[in-house]
C-alpha cells in the first residue's frame, strides 16, 4: 500500500519579490524537516493521525511559521493559538481554539480527540485539560519573535490587524493581495488507506474580541474522511469559515463523483474567488493521490510519498 504526507506552512503573496535566497534556505530547510520527521513516523507503519501530528510539531517549534512558537501578536500582546486534528478512519476530531502557553496546540487537539469527550474546547477550559494531560507548557519569553513584535508595535494603537508579519502587510477589514496566510498544516494517507488532517495557526496580528478563524473549525480549516480526502486549509479564515471549504471539496468527491484535483479546483479556484476568498489547501485521498491546490501567489508546501517522490515548493506552480 502506498503512503503519502502533504504539508503548508501558509499561502499568500509568496512571490521572488518578497523572498531573499536565505529566505528560501531557511524554509526550505523548515519544510524538509518537517517532512522527514512525518514521513519517518508513515515509513515505520505509523497512523496517519501519528505522521500529521508529528510533522505539525516540527513546523510549531519553528519560529518562521506563524504556529506554536512563531505565533503572532493579538490586541493584547499575547499569542493566542488554534489547532484541529481529524481522523479519516473514523471521523474522530478535536480542535482547541484560544489557547496561551501551550509549545504544541496540534498535540492538545489530538488529547481532545482521544481523552475529553468532546470535540472543540477554548480558552481557559482548553488550557486546564492541557495541564491534566500533562501538555507541555512553555513560557511567553518562548513564543517571543522580535520581527513581529516589532510588527505588532506598529499597529497595535489602530484598528488595524495584519494576516502574517510581513511589513507590507498592513490592512483594514477587507483584505488584498500583499498579505501572507500564516498557518500550518499537514494531511497523510498510512499504509492501512487511512487518511487524516490537521492545521494549527497563531491568527492574526492584532486581532481582537477573541478572534477565531477556519484552522481549528472541523469542515473549514481542517476535515478528513477515507471515503473522500483528508484537507488542510489556510486562508483568509472569515472567508474559508462562510465557505465551509474543506467539507466542501470532501462532498464534491463524494456526492457528484469528482477526483480530487477536480474537488479542490472547484472550490478553491472558482467558489471561493467569486466572493473574495483567498489562500489555498493541501489535500490527499485514500490511494495517496495528493493536490496543493491556490489562487494566491503562492504557498509555502511539501510532499513526500512511498514512490519516492518529493517536492518542496512556494511561489505559484
Amino acid at each position: 500500500m502506498s503512503f503519502t504526507l502533504v504539508i503548508h506552512g501558509g499561502a499568500g503573496n509568496i512571490t521572488p519579490a518578497i523572498m531573499n535566497k536565505e529566505q528560501e534556505e531557511q524554509y526550505t530547510e523548515g519544510l524538509k524537516q518537517a517532512l522527514d520527521k512525518g514521513y519517518s513516523v508513515l515509513h515505520g507503519g505509523g497512523t496517519a493521525v501519528d505522521a500529521v501530528v508529528t510533522a505539525i510539531s516540527v513546523l510549531e517549534d519553528n519560529p518562521l511559521f506563524n504556529a506554536g512558537r512563531g505565533a503572532v501578536f493579538t490586541k493584547k500582546g499575547l499569542n493566542e493559538m488554534d489547532a484541529a486534528i481529524m481522523d479519516g478512519s473514523n471521523l474522530a476530531a478535536g480542535g482547541i481554539a484560544g489557547v496561551r502557553n501551550i509549545k504544541n496546540p496540534i498535540k492538545l487537539a489530538k488529547e481532545v480527540m482521544l481523552h475529553s469527550g468532546h470535540v472543540f474546547l477554548s480558552g481557559s477550559g482548553a488550557s486546564e485539560f492541557a495541564l491534566n494531560q500533562g501538555i507541555e507548557m512553555a513560557p511567553d519569553e518562548y513564543f517571543f519573535n522580535k520581527s513581529r513584535y516589532d510588527q505588532w508595535i506598529e499597529i497595535r494603537d489602530s484598528d488595524f490587524y495584519q494576516l502574517d508579519h510581513k511589513e507590507d502587510n498592513l490592512k483594514g477589514p477587507l483584505p488584498n493581495t500583499d498579505h501572507k496566510f500564516g498557518t500550518v498544516g499537514a494531511v497523510a494517507c498510512d499504509i492501512h488507506g487511512n487518511l487524516a488532517a490537521g492545521t494549527s495557526t497563531g491568527g492574526m496580528t492584532n486581532k481582537r474580541f477573541g478572534r477565531i478563524g477556519d484552522s481549528p473549525v472541523i469542515g473549514a480549516g481542517t476535515y478528513a474522511n477515507n471515503k473522500t480526502c483528508g484537507i488542510s486549509c489556510t486562508g483568509h479564515g472569515e472567508y474559508f469559515l462562510r465557505a465551509v471549504v474543506a467539507y466542501d471539496v470532501s462532498c464534491l468527491m463524494e456526492y457528484r463523483g469528482l477526483s480530487l484535483k477536480e474537488a479542490c479546483a472547484t472550490v478553491v479556484k472558482d467558489k471561493l474567488v467569486k466572493f473574495g476568498g483567498e489562500g489555498g489547501l493541501i489535500a490527499v485521498d485514500a490511494q495517496g493521490n495528493f493536490d496543493f491546490c491556490f489562487n494566491s501567489a503562492g504557498m509555502y508546501r511539501g510532499m513526500r510519498n512511498s514512490k519516492g517522490e518529493e517536492i518542496v515548493a512556494y511561489y505559484g506552480l
